[in-house]
């Protein structure tokens, strides 16, 4: 689908005839435009966040547009606004960018221009805004700092995470490599009972096979040719702490079956031993292999994988979340910066569509050896399209979806008027009503949110207000 990228718009020139071609211009994109006379009358409509855009005239009678930058600045800083002037000096240029301003166009203008600025002024403010919301939802979520995402599969998983934490029961986290299943393991760690104890991360597909059982289970003394004393197993160094085994489906047969019997038993028996000793752990397993087809195909115990999956958490993988990239790409970055000693402010628009339209086959990792690739490259500013690597600039562009009207039967007006309203009930649907995440979703303000729903007899979640 097509993503609208409407907005809330002001149009401050003291010169009315500039307000109405402005206006009439937005308005054909689909935009709301409010317009005003004098810089005054402009702060008077100024509320936080009532606006996505401004376009404000530098020269006008009382308030210049230099002082009503300021004071936008103060009210609702992330808005982005664009100074207009027919008196364009470099000098001036600089100052308002200095003040704050987002880009600056001189009189008389090509209207293409004016669109294509505003265009991306909205992807920028709607990318401020996600990432915002997502930072609220991040700081929210102590103890899972390193689960990044604000995307409703995330919020589920966070949800899940807190219900499953507390107990003691086996949990098995399935999921594509570079999901971040280490990361969910180690957040139901810190929000358990178990939280002060050992943490022990042991990756079964590392281990050699000679030597697994006697890592997991230790060994006695004498009890095979090395063994010159008696060695203490991972899984009893544990004792009292969460033991997670990634790539469980990757244990022999034998092992797995020694490994029931532990976990049915508490108490493991040391290679050359015929005493066994307690043990108290909490058992997370992970895997990126269809469990349930090994099961059939005889090469995973059936009674162990029952036995593992009283709780099931599905980690989706980054491109069906691809919601959650900004938000991600920022923690990266904001990482490199200090390990690498670098002062990159960010990602630019461009390059940030080109991460977000990638498939991401090694899903989160790979987003993160990325962003290291870009930042050893780049010391400063923003990320470009130029610094990614060429693999992501391969990726074609999205296909020109179908025409859900046919356009011999139905105007336009009657076309895009239908397209709102189904898109506007999909919406509101995938966000159960929620009218702030459903407009940060949208990449529109609230307040056109409110208005487009208001048009189409729609109503919000209890409690959001209309």
């Amino acid at each position: 689908m097509v993503r609208l990228h409407r907005g809330m718009i002001l149009v401050v020139d003291d010169e009315p005839g500039m307000c109405h071609i402005l206006k009439r211009l937005m308005s054909d994109q689909g935009y709301t435009v409010h317009t005003a006379n004098r810089g005054e009358e402009a702060l008077k409509l100024l509320a936080p966040e009532s606006y996505d855009v401004i376009l404000l005239d530098i020269r006008m009678p009382g308030l210049d547009g230099l002082q009503v930058l300021d004071r936008i600045k103060e009210v609702s800083p992330d808005t982005a606004v664009i100074m207009m002037t027919a008196f364009g000096t470099i000098e001036t240029a600089v100052q308002a960018m200095k003040r704050g301003a987002y880009e600056y166009i001189t009189k008389p203008f090509n209207n293409d221009e004016v669109l294509h600025i505003v265009g991306n002024a909205l992807e920028r403010k709607r990318l401020l805004d996600r990432t915002r919301y997502l930072t609220q939802v991040l700081e929210e979520r102590q103890g899972m700092a390193e689960l990044i995402g604000g995307s409703h599969v995330m919020q589920e998983l966070y949800r899940l995470i807190e219900k499953v934490a507390p107990t003691d029961s086996t949990v098995l986290i399935l999921g594509e490599s570079g999901t971040g299943k280490e990361l969910v393991a180690r957040a139901i760690h810190s929000h358990s009972d178990r939280k002060e104890e050992k943490f022990l991360a042991i990756n079964c597909g590392a281990l050699p096979r000679e030597l697994i059982e006697s890592e997991l289970f230790g060994h006695e003394k004498g009890a095979f040719s090395g063994a010159h004393q008696r060695k203490t197993g991972l899984l009893e160094s544990a004792d009292g702490g969460t033991v997670f085994l990634d790539e469980i489906g990757d244990l022999p047969l034998d092992l797995q079956a020694t490994l029931l019997r532990v976990l049915e038993d508490k108490k493991v028996r040391p290679v050359g031993s015929v005493t066994p000793k307690p043990v108290d752990f909490r058992l997370i397993a992970a895997t990126n292999r269809d469990l349930k087809g090994d099961v059939q195909a005889k090469k995973f115990r059936e009674d162990l994988y029952y036995r593992l999956s009283i709780v099931d958490i599905h980690l989706p993988p980054l491109r069906q979340r691809n919601e959650d990239i900004p938000l991600l790409a920022k923690h990266f970055i904001s990482r490199f910066n200090q390990k690498l000693n670098r002062a990159v402010e960010g990602i630019s628009v461009d390059a940030l569509k080109r991460l977000m339209n990638y498939s991401w086959p090694g899903n989160v990792r790979e987003l993160e050896n990325v962003i290291q690739r870009c930042m050893i490259l780049r010391e400063s500013g923003l990320i470009e399209e130029s610094d990614l690597p060429q693999s992501l600039m391969e990726t074609p562009a999205a296909a020109v979806p179908s025409p859900i009207f046919d356009p011999t039967q139905v105007s336009f007006i009657k076309a895009r008027e239908g397209f709102e309203y189904e898109y506007l009930q999909a919406l509101l649907r995938i966000n159960e009503g929620n009218v702030t995440q459903s407009a940060l979703m949208a990449g529109i303000s609230r307040r056109y949110l409110q208005e487009l729903m208001k048009k189409h007899g729609l109503r919000a979640l209890e409690g959001e207000g209309e």
